[in-house]
């Protein structure tokens, strides 16, 4: 592509689930959800309907996101629209549980009195969907996910959570899709090991993998990218800023993978900084775009809380990044060698 050629639609649809058309780029429903901070629902609401008027079509929500917050602010506001007029993906894997003294959000989400656990049983994930098509207001998703399996997660009970995934929720998942109660399953996860491991065994329609497949890292995901594009298996690459390091306009953001940032990442981060503006362009644009030039991508999910964070990633998705600014980049060696760039 030439020099500040790149012009990306956020509605521009591909075809990737099962025959189903995402936008290229997906609201991440999660910050709807007061993670880190309570957002007020008119600025939810006003969010929500920003991304659909800007183009955005495919929603993505969990139980998680604010223990069924996220959901219903989704389900309130899109209940507004033409049901066919956008796509939906939730989660399942997480029972959400009324905790009336608990305040202390240590899961990240500014919501009392609630809880989350695991539970990848048969009717956990009966009873999650229920749930999620109550809050959304609808009677069916688009896609339907498998949340937070893994070794990263679960540690050393991983072993007893893969096979109840495969044996049971993994299963009732097909069955769900099979009735028509959700159009594609998978998993939504932020490791590679999980996808490789499970991928043999049971047939998936898509990965939502967070966080390692972006413009800042890719040698996390070079497996799970390889086998997805053989298997016909869509990714949908969520955390482009890698937990905000890249999302900031002139210097890398505080955070990484959810956490604090060490001096190594955040030294990393600041080369990308010096070669985007020496090349003439600016970080988040090349981070969000950087993704769907894999032919393995459907999608990218940005995390979004307001209409003013809807307007930039729709800007930064339509900015023109010069070919220089790859250049330089794979030059610099913060390219994984052979990765494709728009």
């Amino acid at each position: 592509m030439t020099a500040s050629a790149t012009r990306e639609d956020p509605g521009k649809a591909v075809t990737g689930v099962r025959g189903r058309r995402l936008s290229r780029l997906s609201f991440g429903g999660a910050p709807i959800g007061n993670l880190y901070e309570s957002v007020d629902d008119a600025i939810a609401a006003t969010a929500v309907m920003r991304a659909w008027q800007q183009g955005i079509r495919h929603f993505d929500t969990a139980p998680y996101y604010g223990y069924g917050l996220s959901e219903s602010r989704l389900g309130a506001t899109l209940q507004e629209l033409d049901r066919d007029s956008y796509t939906l993906s939730t989660k399942v894997g997480r029972r959400i549980e009324a905790d009336a003294g608990r305040s202390d959000h240590a899961d990240g989400f500014v919501v009392d009195g609630q809880r989350a656990r695991f539970d990848y049983s048969r009717d956990g994930v009966m009873r999650s969907l229920e749930a999620s098509l109550k809050r959304l207001r609808t009677d069916h998703v688009e896609l339907l996910l498998l949340h937070d399996i893994g070794a990263l997660t679960h540690g050393m009970h991983h072993p007893e959570v893969f096979r109840q995934a495969l044996d049971e929720a993994l299963p009732a998942m097909a069955e769900l899709r099979a009735q028509g109660v959700c159009g594609a399953i998978g998993i939504g996860v932020n490791e590679e090991a999980i996808c490789l491991e499970l991928m043999p065994r049971f047939p998936l329609d898509a990965i939502m993998l967070a966080g390692r497949y972006t413009l800042f890292e890719q040698q996390h995901s070079e497996g799970v990218m390889a086998l997805a594009l053989a298997q016909g298996v869509a990714i949908l690459a969520a955390g482009p800023y890698n937990s905000g390091l890249l999302g900031g306009a002139s210097a890398p953001g505080p955070f990484y993978n959810y956490a604090p940032a060490d001096d190594a990442v955040l030294e990393k981060a600041r080369r990308f900084y010096d070669v985007c503006a020496q090349t003439g362009s600016e970080v988040g644009a090349a981070a969000l775009q950087f993704p769907l030039a894999h032919p393995a991508v459907a999608t990218v999910v940005c995390g979004l809380r307001s209409a003013a964070e809807v307007d930039s990633a729709v800007a930064r998705l339509q900015a023109g990044v010069p070919a220089a600014t790859w250049s330089a980049l794979r030059a610099a060696g913060l390219l994984l060698h052979g990765v494709p760039t728009p």
